[in-house]
């Protein structure tokens, strides 16, 4: 009985001994803290209206251009014009000399005279005959014969009045005029110069810078792409404004006075493939001179609830699809796939897979992955 005491005490004593050991154990055993979802800048999906345009490059030229030759030939005699200068229509450029061509109208003048004078006696002899072969006292072989000398006279005087008109003409052109008004450029003839009519080489050229075109190319694939926008349920077009082009000079600067867009060309171009759009611009000031180079601003159209997020928000998938992380339901991260019309500044124009008062990612997307929920800043 003694021993069965004894045994009983050595138990309750290793069961106190080892109760404090368990208990010392676990009041030293480190805490493990709990982790914390990620930080992440999201943005919240908005609308806003949005002019949509394309810039092109484009070349200047003249509105209009005339060529100068003469049209007769001769020598020059006169050069009436200064270099460079502004003319304007009906002003003289040139004077070929005219003495030859006014002896032809002068010697014109009195081959009508001549055939003008032999008309009366013609005409009396006609009608003299005609009342004479009713009665039988001239032959009608007679009769016909004074009629075909008055339709010759006649005839006569109408080739000399052509020649007299012809030879008018001519000397017409003896001065040379500005066709149309503009800024003419180097002569390249002098005094004593021989010309010939309607030579190759021109005399001078005339050009009307004011308005002046901007020849634009644009390839057809863009061409298609304008002509869809203007169909498309998202534009709207204000008609009045719709034509009007924005020009970008060659420093950079923009032109004060915007162009109208007055047609497109109805041939592609099989080397460039493309179209040459033409734009008209007031250039009262000549800043724009033929030959120029300039860029044009197209406007497409407005979007009034267009949706545009930066670049940096977008990733693109192993087949090279664009696509965003949002911040879904209880903060949980999702994948949502996009379309992409076009960049804006630093920003990106979606045309689905966004809707507004979406939160999409835009910081810290390397931190998170679909599924994992995150903190919102």
């Amino acid at each position: 009985m003694f021993i069965l005491l004894n045994q009983a005490k050595r138990l309750f004593c290793f069961f106190i001994v080892m109760s404090f050991f368990i208990t010392g154990c676990k009041s030293h055993k480190p805490e493990v803290p709990q982790q914390r979802a990620p930080e992440v800048g999201v943005m919240t999906v908005s609308t806003q209206r949005v002019e949509l345009t394309t810039e092109l490059p484009g070349r200047t030229a003249a509105f209009r251009v005339a060529d100068i030759r003469p049209q007769v030939n001769g020598i020059i005699l006169k050069k009436a014009f200064e270099e460079g200068s502004i003319v304007k229509a009906g002003d003289l450029l040139y004077e070929i000399d005219p003495v030859q061509y006014q002896a032809a109208y002068n010697q014109a003048k009195a081959a009508v005279a001549m055939a003008e004078s032999s008309l009366p006696a013609a005409r009396l002899r006609e009608q003299r005959f005609k009342e004479l072969v009713t009665s039988r006292a001239v032959g009608e072989q007679d009769y016909d014969d004074a009629l075909a000398a008055l339709r010759h006279a006649e005839a006569q005087a109408e080739a000399s009045k052509a020649a007299l008109e012809t030879a008018k003409i001519n000397l017409s052109y003896t001065p040379i005029k500005a066709p149309i008004s503009g800024k003419i450029g180097k002569s390249n003839v002098t005094e004593g110069a021989l010309v010939t009519a309607y030579q190759a080489t021109v005399l001078a050229t005339v050009q009307q810078l004011d308005p002046i075109y901007i020849d634009v190319p644009q390839s057809t694939s863009e061409l298609s792409k304008i002509k869809h926008s203007m169909n498309d349920v998202r534009f709207s077009h204000a008609d009045k404004d719709q034509n009007k082009v924005k020009v970008i000079m060659e420093n950079g600067e923009s032109y004060e006075q915007e162009g109208t867009l007055e047609f497109h060309d109805t041939i592609v171009n099989p080397t460039t493939g493309s179209v040459v759009l033409r734009i008209v611009v007031s250039n009262p000031e000549g800043v724009f001179l033929p030959g120029m180079f300039v860029r044009a601003i197209l406007k497409e159209g407005i979007i009034e609830e267009a949706i545009l997020i930066p670049q940096s928000s977008v990733s693109r998938d192993q087949k090279g699809e664009p696509f965003v992380l949002i911040v879904g339901k209880n903060n949980q991260v999702e994948i949502r796939k996009i379309k992409i019309d076009r960049a804006i500044d630093d920003k990106w124009l979606i045309s689905s897979g966004l809707n507004r008062g979406d939160c999409v990612i835009v910081d810290g997307i390397q931190r998170v992955r679909p599924g994992v929920f995150v903190t919102t800043v």
